[in-house]
């Protein structure tokens, strides 16, 4: 890495790392939830009541913001309002409550309704015996709550976004609200736009999308940022918005 291109990362990752360019983006919900839950916030349909979300409101806001971050931000946006709109902005008393809106209608691209409820089921199942989603490993995640297969090369971007948003903890754009686990260990959520980025920065040579390579990523940004190497998330971001 030369010298010119590691002072763009830094400047880059630096610049944005910044709320104000993801106020449109799919972080902003469980941020709302996050930032709420300092604030005493009406509960709806109860007059005089009060409601504070917790933890888990947190967790599903960002399982759920991940699992539609995919597409044009202005439609994950709003497809995520639409979910949250269902769940009556509130989410883990949606999941719990297991009446959930199930048919086959899309939600998001080819999401559907039905798979929403599925991973609901899955929280629930969860929740009933555990406090925070932060006890599970990255495969747990996949297997248990999104349903998916387990695939040791899979890069899972969606869960190592999530991860992000929950670990990082320099009270920028990221919650910082899971304190046991390691900002060190984080891994670039790693999709083919992500990628494309990384392979003309020269981070990367490897030709398959899998962990490996977003490994290999996270790795080229140790150099910048050892204790924190997926604040290169943002350098990214920064590159893309400077090439577009």
């Amino acid at each position: 890495m030369t010298d010119e291109l590691k002072d763009k990362l830094l400047a880059w990752a630096e610049r944005y790392n910044n709320p104000k360019y993801f106020e449109e983006d799919p972080i902003a919900f469980p941020r709302r939830f996050c930032s709420m839950m300092t604030t005493i916030q009406p509960v709806l349909g109860f007059e005089g009541g009060e409601w504070r979300p917790s933890l888990q409101d947190v967790e599903i806001a960002a399982v759920f913001a991940a699992h539609l971050a995919w597409g044009r931000r202005a439609m994950i946006v709003r497809d995520c309002s639409r979910l949250f709109d269902e769940m009556m902005w509130h989410p883990f008393d949606y999941v719990m409550a297991g009446d959930w809106r199930n048919d086959a209608s899309s939600i998001h691209r080819t999401v559907k309704w039905s798979e929403i409820a599925a991973i609901c089921r899955r929280l629930k199942d969860f929740y009933s015996g555990n406090e925070s989603l932060e006890s599970l490993s990255v495969p747990e995640i996949r297997v248990r709550i999104f349903g998916q297969k387990a695939d040791p090369k899979a890069p899972d971007k969606k869960i190592w976004m999530m991860r992000r948003w929950m670990v990082r903890d320099d009270g920028r754009v990221d919650l910082g609200l899971w304190k046991n686990s390691d900002k060190r260990e984080l891994v670039i959520p790693l999709d083919v736009h992500v990628y494309r980025q990384a392979a003309e920065l020269g981070l990367t040579s490897r030709k398959s999308k899998d962990i490996v390579t977003a490994r290999d990523i996270t790795d080229s940004f140790r150099e910048l940022f050892p204790d924190d190497p997926a604040k290169g998330d943002f350098a990214l971001f920064g590159y893309g918005v400077n090439n577009a």
